[in-house]
C-alpha cells in the first residue's frame, strides 16, 4: 500500500467580491489574513501549522480554484508526480507561496491539484497573537466561534467510484465508505481519506455537464459545543444554517452547512471516529441506513444539491439525490 499524501494543506476559492469575502472570513469565521499577492488574499486559521489553508481569489463565479495536499516526503512528492503522468495526466512545477517547488495538475474530473512537500512551519512566538502553550502556532481566536482549522473539501464527478479508485490507485487514499441510491446500485457520495479521519476527500456524483465543481469545504472544531456556538453567532449576524447540526453516520461528525457572501458552502464538523486499520474494508450504505444524517428524521433541502461553480445539470449530495432531481439524475443511468 502506497502513501503518498499526509493531508490537505489549502484550498483556494474563486469570488466575485474578493473583500466581502475576506471580510467574512476574518470577521465572521475568525480567520487571519496572513497576507496578499496578485494570486489572492492568505488567511489562515488559529490552529493551522501551515502558512495558510485558505486562498480567496477574484472570479466571476464561487468556484474550487485549487486544492492542495502536502506529501508525506520530498521523495514522495516526486513520485507522486511520476504517477501522475503515467496515469495520463501533464501538469507543471512552479514555485508557490510558503510551499516552494510545487506540482500542479488537472485530475481527470477537472479539478486542479496542487502537490508540496516544503512548507513554512508557522508560530508567532510574539506579539498578539503569540500562544502561551508551546505546540499552538498562534493563540486562540478572539472571533467566539472560530475554527481550529482546515478539515476536508468534498467535490463533484461524473463517476463516484471511477474517481474514487483513481485517487487510490495513483496516490494511495484509503476508501473508507460509499453512498448508494436505495433504487438502484449507483453511488452518489464516497469518502477517501490519506490519514486516520473518516475523511479528507470527498465525492458526490455530479450530473452536470461542466468539470471540476466543488460542493463544499469543512472546518474543524475541537468540541461539539465550539461548533453550536459558531452555528449561534452565524445566526445572530444574519447568516442562516443550510443544514443541521446533526450528525453524520459516515464519519460520525457532528456537522452543520451555511454559505459564505458568494454562496459557496462551508461545513463545520467535530467529533466522530478515528479509523488505524490498514487493511480496512470500505462500507457501502443507503441513505435509508442513515448515511447523511444519523437519526433519519429530516428533510434535507434542494439546495444541498447546489455545487459551484453552477452548472446545467443535478448533482446528488451526500445524502442522496432530491426527488425533484432524482428523474434527471437517474436518465441513463438505470
Amino acid at each position: 500500500m502506497i502513501t503518498l499524501l499526509s493531508h490537505l494543506s489549502y484550498v483556494a476559492l474563486t469570488t466575485p467580491d474578493v473583500e466581502a469575502s475576506v471580510d467574512f472570513y476574518v470577521n465572521q469565521v475568525g480567520m487571519t489574513e496572513v497576507g496578499r499577492d496578485d494570486d489572492g488574499v492568505y488567511l489562515r486559521c488559529w490552529g493551522d501549522y501551515y502558512s495558510y489553508s485558505l486562498v480567496i481569489t477574484a472570479g466571476d463565479e464561487p468556484a474550487l480554484h485549487s486544492m492542495a495536499w502536502r506529501t508525506t516526503s520530498a521523495e514522495a512528492l516526486e513520485a507522486a508526480v511520476e504517477r501522475i503522468e503515467a496515469a495520463g495526466s501533464v501538469g507543471e512545477w512552479f514555485e508557490g507561496r510558503d510551499i516552494g517547488r510545487a506540482y500542479r495538475f488537472v485530475g481527470p474530473w477537472g479539478h486542479t491539484m496542487v502537490l508540496h512537500w516544503d512548507v513554512v512551519h508557522h508560530r508567532y512566538t510574539e506579539g498578539d497573537l503569540a500562544s502561551t502553550f508551546p505546540d499552538r502556532p498562534q493563540r486562540r481566536s478572539r472571533v467566539a466561534g472560530a475554527p481550529r482549522q482546515l478539515d476536508h473539501v468534498t467535490i463533484c464527478a461524473s463517476d463516484v467510484d471511477a474517481f474514487a479508485k483513481w485517487y487510490r490507485d495513483v496516490f494511495g487514499f484509503r476508501i473508507m465508505a460509499r453512498t448508494v441510491l436505495e433504487e438502484a446500485p449507483i453511488s452518489v457520495f464516497s469518502v477517501l481519506t490519506t490519514n486516520e479521519k473518516s475523511h479528507d476527500l470527498g465525492v458526490v456524483l455530479d450530473g452536470s455537464t461542466r468539470a471540476g465543481r466543488v460542493n463544499h469545504f469543512a472546518f474543524w472544531y475541537d468540541t461539539r459545543e465550539e461548533m453550536l456556538i459558531a452555528a449561534d453567532l452565524l445566526m445572530e449576524n444574519g447568516t442562516m444554517i443550510e443544514y443541521g447540526p446533526t450528525i453524520h453516520g459516515i464519519g460520525e461528525q457532528s456537522f452543520l452547512y451555511y454559505r459564505d457572501p458568494s454562496t459557496m458552502r462551508i461545513e463545520l464538523n467535530t467529533g466522530g471516529y478515528r479509523n488505524y486499520v490498514p487493511d480496512w474494508e470500505p462500507q457501502t450504505w443507503k441513505t435509508s441506513q442513515g448515511s447523511y444524517d444519523i437519526y433519519r428524521n429530516a428533510g434535507f433541502p434542494v439546495s444541498l444539491s447546489d455545487s459551484f461553480p453552477p452548472a446545467d445539470g443535478p448533482t446528488a449530495t451526500e445524502e442522496g439525490v432530491p426527488d425533484e432531481i432524482k428523474a434527471d439524475l437517474l436518465k441513463g443511468r438505470v
